[in-house]
């Protein structure tokens, strides 16, 4: 999987290994695919933006130092070759931040090159557009909107896709259908200029650790690219139906907000400072609990925050690697999972507590998250799907009790800290209540270990965060019982799954990689220091070459599947990248 995002916290494109859009939607992340050819097979009718340089012989691809800006240069045998400068504007402009629905790609001359530029805009998932052409643009007719191509190329030579030799830099900027105004190179460069400024100001602001800062810092730029930055939304990944192993079924679209996810996203995050993405996403979730007035949240909603996302299979694409089905849409939407109430809490509680803020959280903020707090009372010890979105069976998943939990026992800290004393007995009486239930029904006395289920005995990769969540600690034996099994059931060589049972589509063939991250945090906090480094460093050799990760491993092959770049996974790195490395103080 070699696949390079670009983006502006409003749109994105994934660019491949030639240099190909292939993925990319509009007016938003969760839009028609103007780039659908990622979901096809072998060679694709539409939906692709390929700049083509005659006699290639090699191609290499780097992002500049600190930023999404990707820079592919194309070189033949003779000397001749481009590099192609591929970006979305992303600044502040008065008073706001500018993040056009557009894409801007600049291609620079070395020697005497002949190059083809083939732009084939899709719609509707897969139907090639009906286009117009004027004197320096060309227009796309999607169906819901129309993108307008402004290039000062040979405007006939890229609608014939014809070789023509390049003899200056040329620029094309791909956007809404308005007409542009001023100079295309110019302003281009200037947008180039002001969007590596921009970057590279909001990584300035980022505490990373000494060791694995490239890790960290190429992580983190694109969980902030996965933010909606309009609403705060954060996006599970940029991508759907890439599917969890060869012809599995197992395609989904990730294309939305997942509580659980964002929780973890912004968690990550903040572990870095990077503090605006967690006030844009709090923001979208006041919106959220404001419209379930203290009733059912759902796993997940649309960056709008929409709250139907009916599921639906799209035929006209094949799917990756010709591994259908395409899907639209999530039935999960309509799932019940209880944790999703602890992660609203763990998500608002630092906004009690930290004074960077722009906002911080006050009495009516703590009385709103207080019906959250009620659901997740009155739906710790009851069934839902769980975390991995069973489709066909219910448990009352430990998982989901724990997070319950820490609603609660937060909400006891967030009282505490705006002087409630009365609020913070409350929910401290209803937190010892939940512990001591969770307690007696996960732990299995015969087995010595926690169960991921109050009925069973099942092993579950998700056990291990109840570290992370403070409801056990790592000196507790009935922590380290609970790691030893999990262990020993689920890691496949340097790598876990997430459960070894059969679901709703039989055995699960790759392993998760965030699992695999929480098992390095565990190893770590139990004192086996070098396990943990040494998985961890394989986990980093398993990156694309983007530096990021999907969301699936094969554990025998080592080769990514799943929806990408998949912010667990990208979690993964940061929080172990944190935890793992030597401080600053031992260079300085």
């Amino acid at each position: 999987m070699n696949l390079w995002p670009i983006g502006n916290c409003q749109v994105s494109a994934l660019v491949d290994s030639a240099g190909r859009f292939v993925w990319g939607c509009v007016p938003r992340v969760d839009g028609d695919p103007a780039f659908c050819a990622l979901l096809g097979d072998g060679e694709p009718e539409t939906g692709y933006w390929s700049i083509d340089l005659e006699d290639r012989v090699s191609t290499t691809q780097g992002y500049l130092r600190n930023t999404p800006i990707l820079v592919t240069t194309h070189m033949d045998d003779r000397g001749n070759g481009i590099e192609i400068t591929d970006f979305c504007p992303r600044f502040s402009r008065e008073g706001r931040v500018y993040r056009p629905t557009s894409y801007v790609r600049i291609v620079r001359p070395i020697g005497s090159p002949r190059i083809r530029i083939a732009l084939r805009v899709a719609t509707d998932w897969g139907t090639p557009t009906e286009r117009t052409q004027g004197s320096n643009h060309i227009r796309y007719l999607m169906t819901q909107q129309t993108l307008r191509l402004t290039t000062d190329a040979p405007v006939g030579h890229i609608a014939a896709e014809q070789w023509f030799r390049l003899e200056r830099p040329i620029h094309m900027f791909l956007g809404p259908d308005e007409s542009f105004a001023g100079v295309l190179s110019e302003a281009s460069r200037a947008m180039l200029e002001r969007t590596t400024h921009e970057w590279h100001h909001w990584v300035r602001g980022l505490a990373t650790p000494v060791e694995w800062q490239a890790v960290v810092i190429r992580a983190a730029i694109t969980l902030k690219l996965c933010q909606h930055e309009e609403t705060g939304a954060i996006v599970a990944a940029l991508t759907t139906s890439l599917p969890e192993h060869a012809d599995s079924g197992r395609n989904w679209d990730y294309r939305y907000c997942w509580i659980r996810d964002a929780y973890y996203t912004v968690q990550a995050l903040n572990r870095l400072g990077a503090l605006d993405v967690l006030e844009g996403y709090l923001e979208y979730l006041r919106n959220i609990v404001d419209a379930a007035r203290g009733g059912h949240i759902q796993p997940l909603y649309g960056v709008g925050g929409e709250a139907t996302l009916v599921e639906r299979i799209e035929t006209k694409l094949p799917g990756y690697r010709a591994m259908g089905p395409v899907r639209v849409g999530n039935q999960a939407y309509e799932q019940i999972q209880h944790d999703a109430y602890g992660q609203i809490v763990l998500s608002d509680v630092q906004a009690f507590f930290d004074t960077r803020l722009f906002r911080m959280s006050g009495v009516e903020d703590f009385h709103s998250l207080e019906r959250v707090g009620e659901r997740a009372w009155a739906k710790y010890d009851q069934p839902d799907a769980g975390l991995w979105e069973l489709r066909t069976k219910s448990h009352v998943h430990t998982y989901s009790a724990a997070m319950c939990w820490a609603a609660c026992d937060r909400l006891a800290n967030a009282a505490q800290a705006l002087g409630l004393e009365e609020r913070r007995a409350f929910w401290q009486e209803r937190a010892d209540l939940m512990r001591e239930t969770i307690e007696q029904s996960a732990w299995r006395e015969e087995t010595q270990r926690m169960s991921a289920t109050f009925g069973g005995d099942d092993l579950d990769a998700s056990i291990i965060q109840l570290l992370d969540l403070r409801f056990l600690s790592p000196d507790d034996p009935r922590f380290r019982s609970t790691l030893d099994a999990v262990e020993k059931g689920l890691r496949r060589g340097s790598h876990m799954l997430r459960y070894a049972t059969e679901d709703d589509f039989g055995l699960p063939h790759t392993a998760f990689n965030v699992c695999t991250f929480w098992l390095i945090e565990a190893l770590y906090v139990t004192g086996r220091h070098e396990d943990a480094r040494a998985l961890f460093e394989e986990m980093v050799a398993r990156c694309t070459p983007a530096g990021l990760l999907s969301e699936d491993i094969d554990p025998n092959t080592g080769e990514l599947w799943g929806n990408y770049p998949q912010t667990y996974s990208l979690v993964g790195l940061i929080n172990c990248a944190v935890l793992l490395s030597k401080p600053w103080s031992a260079v300085r």
